[in-house]
This record gives structure tokens, C-alpha cells and sequence, in this order.
């Protein structure tokens, strides 16, 4: 008997055994082991029956449980060594503080059914739907709280390579841009129907963002959206009637991505040319154009007034510029492996080295203190602004190949007067600050999206 089973448990794993050499049919084997094992003769077949399929049962359940128990092990490490690394009052406040809140792993869903790596996500204003597209064709919706997929979306013929949610007031749209050379508009509140093609491109277009509107001084009515595309231009589309309404010609070769301000105002772009580009969104007029890259720029982000303080400190300005003033701030990210970081004139406040390889994606976090990117070597890390921009937080391994992209779930809105006053600043930049701050907390959702070319998009929140 064997020395690590009861007698009891013994006798029961020797009739399952018995069982399953019954159903494999191996009856040579099942007569000798009969009479090794002792099994009594009452163990007929019909008790036989009984035990069919238990060993199977128990051995894949046992490798499930194996795996759990890896999975499980892993985050109890790197809780563990998060917990190592911080005092009780720091985590008593992280634990309230969503303007501190940075990503950890494991994620909290990990989301797979597309074929081909993912490009692009992006997540609904409102609802907790986020978009992901993809080198398969498709856009897939999904309902990011629950991890579930709600839809997939065909029309594109190629890669999709960007989506954005946005358009005007109280009917928020889909936009999508793919290989195909045309970018989609895509109605949510109509089962999500693709109720407008964008032709007018001569090659791939690489990134779509609709243009936000009623910030003071933004002439838009929020109905604006600006595509990048490998022809070398930016356009600007009325998503109302279809047309584009400007070109904008600037750069040198293949324009990879853009990002307008919180107000609409400045557009922010980047490409192969290594140089990042601001231009006024109004008249297409370029502003200052950013050069110090040594490769291709892949991401460029705007700073949001939330995070002037932070990065005026950075940049040693005795003043912060008013949180009514946008475009103050820039970050771009290349396939130099480095970050930079911006004042809107075109100097070059820092730069943030650490990645091991191309940089895919940036985004402020909502709370103004930190800056998050997301590389080719398969990590997220997180830059503290208040730090000189210290790297204060990797987490590796966020995918098992490179990630493409990131997202920041929109603030929940609510219905907060503008920080800016009645008259444009009237508040004294103190108190606006003050109520910025506040309200950029209270609506703050510590959720972020990422998409890979393992085929998956991931949830951290």
C-alpha cells in the first residue's frame, strides 16, 4: 500500500484505475492488476460504471489547480514585494487617492477573441464599453467591468489601426482608421451600424481623434474629427456631413499619430520624420515644431492642465501656467526608446529613458502627477513628474509580446463649473487650481486598457 494514501484512499484510486483500464480496453492489464491490487470481487461492472471517468476528472482538475496556484503565488509576490516597499501611511492614503493610483499586475481581465494583434482601444465616455481594433479587420466591443465581449464590428477591409469614441454633445460616436485608406464612423446607440465612410486619404491612415469642444474659447461644436496618415498629412472631418473640411501639410513623411488639446485648440502630431509637430487645430497654421528624436516618433501626447504644476517644477518655470491655457506641456515617444517631454515652444524639458525598446503608447494619468507608457520590451511604467521623472513603478511582463497601445477610462462626468471662471480666468489661479484638483479626483476611474500583438487587449484596474 502506498505509504501517502489511508488504506481507504488506496483501495479507491485502485478501482478508478481499474475503471479507466475498462474503458481504454486494455483487459490483459486489468485481470493482473485485479489480482495485484486485492480488489475484491464484489467490484463488479456495474459498480464499474461508478467510477468511470473519476481518474480523468481528477487529473485535469489537478492541473487546473496547479496552474491557479501559480497564478495565485505570482500576485502574492508582487503584492508582497509592493507591500516591502511602502510605508503605512503611503498605502493608507494610495488605498484612498485615486490621483495616486498606478496599475499593478495581474490584470484584472484579459480579454481575447481577436486573430491578429491588437492596434488600438479605446473606451466609450459614458458606458463601460471599450472598442479594440485590430489586424484582423474587426472592432470588437467589449463590456470592460464585466470582461465580456458584446460585439464584433466588420467594414474595414484592412488592419484597423486607430479608434476613437467622441462627436457632438449627447451623441457620441465611433471612429475608426485603418490600411483600407478610409476612416468609419460607427453609431453605438444604433447597434453600433456603420453609418458613414471617410474617404479622401492616399495611403494607410494612422490615427483618428475627435476634437473636443466647449472649453472657453473653442469655436468647434464637438462634431470635428483629425486623422494621421502615411500620406504625410493631417485632415480635419465635419463628422455631420462627411467632408473634410482642411489639410493640413507639414510633415516630411508618414504622420503616426496625434492628439488635439482638452479645448480643441492645438493639434499635436508626430511621425517617421522624427519630428513632433503643434499646430493651430482653427487655421491649420503650424506653431512650433519638436526635434531631438533620433528615430521615428510612434505616440505624442498633451499635457493636461492638471498636471501644470508638476511640470512647470520640471521645467524650473517660477509660475504655472493657467489651467485655462492649453497645449503648455507635450510628451512624445519613440522608437529611440526614450521619452521627451515638451514646454509648448518647443524646449526640451527632459528626458525619460528606461525602456528597452520602442515606445508604443503615452498617457497623463487624470491626477497630473505622473506620465505612463507602454513599450515593445512588454512593460508599462509609470513616471513620477514630481520626481524629476523618476520611473517609480514597471510592471513587467503586462503582456507576453509587445504592447501597442494604451488607454485611460474617461473621468466620470460631472457637472463641475469650468475651473476657469465666468470670465475667462476671473478666478485667481489659486482657488481654480484648488477646484481643478478636486474635481479631477472625485471623478477619477483607475482603469486602464492595453493592447498587445499576443492577440489580447488587458483590463488593470
Amino acid at each position: 500500500m502506498s505509504t501517502i494514501l489511508t488504506d481507504r484512499q488506496a483501495e479507491e484510486l485502485n478501482k478508478a484505475i481499474l475503471a479507466y483500464l475498462g474503458v481504454i480496453g486494455a483487459q490483459k492489464t486489468l485481470t493482473t492488476f485485479r489480482e495485484e491490487g486485492k480488489i475484491a470481487p464484489s467490484f463488479d461492472d456495474a459498480t464499474r460504471k461508478k467510477y468511470e471517468g473519476l481518474l480523468e476528472k481528477k487529473w485535469t482538475s489537478v492541473v487546473r489547480l496547479q496552474k491557479k496556484v501559480l497564478d495565485l503565488e505570482q500576485r502574492v509576490q508582487s503584492l508582497q514585494s509592493e507591500l516591502d516597499s511602502t510605508t503605512p501611511t503611503s498605502l493608507l492614503r494610495r488605498n484612498q487617492d485615486p490621483t495616486s493610483w498606478l496599475p499593478r499586475a495581474p490584470a484584472r481581465h484579459t480579454l481575447q477573441s481577436h486573430r491578429q494583434p491588437v492596434t488600438c482601444v479605446a473606451f466609450h465616455p459614458i458606458f463601460s464599453s471599450l472598442a479594440s481594433g485590430s489586424e484582423d479587420t474587426t472592432i470588437k466591443i467589449w463590456d470592460w467591468e464585466l470582461g465580456e465581449l458584446e460585439r464584433t464590428l466588420k467594414g474595414h477591409t484592412k488592419a484597423v489601426v486607430d479608434v476613437d469614441f467622441g462627436g457632438p454633445r449627447g451623441g457620441t460616436l465611433l471612429a475608426s482608421c485603418s490600411s483600407d485608406l478610409t476612416i468609419k464612423l460607427w453609431d453605438p446607440s444604433d447597434e453600433y451600424k456603420n453609418i458613414r465612410t471617410l474617404p479622401g486619404h492616399d495611403h494607410s491612415v494612422s490615427a483618428v481623434r475627435f476634437i473636443p469642444s466647449g472649453a472657453a474659447g473653442s469655436p468647434s461644436s464637438g462634431n470635428l474629427l483629425v486623422s494621421a496618415s502615411r500620406d504625410n498629412t493631417l485632415r480635419i472631418w465635419d463628422v455631420t456631413t462627411g467632408y473634410c473640411v482642411k489639410t493640413i501639410r507639414g510633415h516630411a513623411d508618414w504622420v503616426r499619430d496625434v492628439a488635439p488639446s482638452f479645448d480643441g485648440r492645438w493639434l499635436l502630431s508626430g511621425g517617421t520624420d522624427q519630428t513632433a509637430r503643434l499646430w493651430d487645430a482653427a487655421t491649420g497654421e503650424p506653431k512650433c515644431t519638436f526635434l531631438g528624436h533620433e528615430h521615428v516618433i510612434e505616440c505624442v501626447a498633451i499635457a493636461p492642465p492638471v498636471s501644470y504644476s508638476a511640470l512647470a517644477g520640471l521645467a524650473g518655470l517660477k509660475k504655472t501656467p493657467p489651467l485655462s491655457s492649453s497645449a503648455e506641456f507635450v510628451a512624445t515617444g519613440s522608437r529611440d526608446k526614450t521619452i521627451k517631454l515638451w514646454d509648448g515652444r518647443g524646449t526640451l524639458i527632459k528626458t525619460l529613458a528606461g525602456h528597452d525598446n520602442w515606445l508604443r503608447g503615452l498617457v497623463f494619468h487624470p491626477g497630473g502627477k505622473f506620465l505612463l507608457s507602454v513599450s515593445d520590451d512588454k512593460t508599462i511604467r509609470c513616471w513620477d513628474l514630481t520626481q524629476e521623472g523618476r520611473c517609480v513603478k514597471t510592471v513587467e511582463d503586462a503582456h507576453d509580446r509587445f504592447v501597442s497601445c494604451i488607454r485611460w477610462a474617461p473621468n466620470v462626468v460631472k457637472d463641475v463649473p469650468a475651473s476657469n471662471g465666468d470670465a475667462n480666468g476671473a478666478l485667481t489661479n489659486g482657488a481654480a487650481k484648488k477646484k481643478e484638483e478636486e474635481a479631477a479626483k472625485q471623478g477619477i476611474r483607475c482603469v486602464i486598457a492595453t493592447g498587445s500583438v499576443d492577440l489580447s487587449v488587458r483590463i488593470f484596474a
